[in-house]
């Protein structure tokens, strides 16, 4: 789960994120020509970045590649390239990354793990254990822990906008279907959650009731 996957691909294997970058830019043409009334602005999210130097190095490829297209295609498409949230290193440097970044998305999946230094592929073998022993009332990586993976999500918000106040702040993982994390993230300010299909109304319904008590 910590291996070599996400961004570090993409450093090691440019052509991944250009092949990736096409298919997405070339999709929203398509979509745009087919239906002129849409409003189409593709969202290219760069995972798993720790450093602003690897979101740097990767947005690169990603924007020359992307302009290139639009470019062919004689279209004024407009896009965005952000990044997930997803190791705490990433949360304590978001001023830095806020400055390159157009939107973070909470990888709440991998913040779980990295923060706990639990791996998702084995918790299950012990976390039985620790509900029994009431070291945890619930999973964490059902439930949003708020006072460890919150804190660290608080903190890159505050550290993001800071630097850039335009940027627009989302959640994607299972975190993202559950009432009380929904709840969470509308509390701290986040623009919207992101999750499995199934877990969609629980989701819509959270944010509802959320909105409302706030008001």
């Amino acid at each position: 789960m910590m291996g070599h996957r996400g961004c570090r691909l993409a450093v090691t294997y440019p052509e991944i994120a250009k092949m990736q970058t096409k298919a997405v830019i070339r999709a929203a043409l398509n979509v745009k020509k087919n239906h002129p009334d849409w409003n189409i602005d593709p969202e290219i999210m760069i995972p798993l970045i720790g450093d602003v130097k690897e979101l740097k190095v990767v947005k690169a490829v990603v924007v020359e590649t992307a302009d290139a297209e639009i470019a062919a295609a004689g279209s004024d498409l407009k896009y965005e390239v952000g990044t997930m949230i997803e190791i705490p290193r990433a949360a304590l440097t978001a001023d830095e990354i806020g400055k390159e970044a157009a939107f973070f998305c909470f990888g709440t999946n991998d913040l779980t793990q990295m923060t706990f230094g639990f791996s998702r592929d084995d918790s299950g073998k012990f976390l039985e254990a620790y509900y029994e022993s009431k070291i945890f009332e619930s999973d964490p990586f059902a439930r949003l822990d708020q006072n460890g993976v919150g804190k660290l999500m608080k903190m890159a918000i505050e550290l993001g906008k800071g630097v850039n106040p335009n940027l627009h702040i989302g959640i994607c993982g299972e975190h993202g279907g559950d009432p009380t994390s929904v709840e969470f993230c509308d509390a701290i300010g986040l623009d919207y959650v992101s999750c499995s299909p199934f877990r969609v109304p629980i989701a819509r319904l959270a944010a509802a009731q959320a909105a409302i008590a706030r008001k």
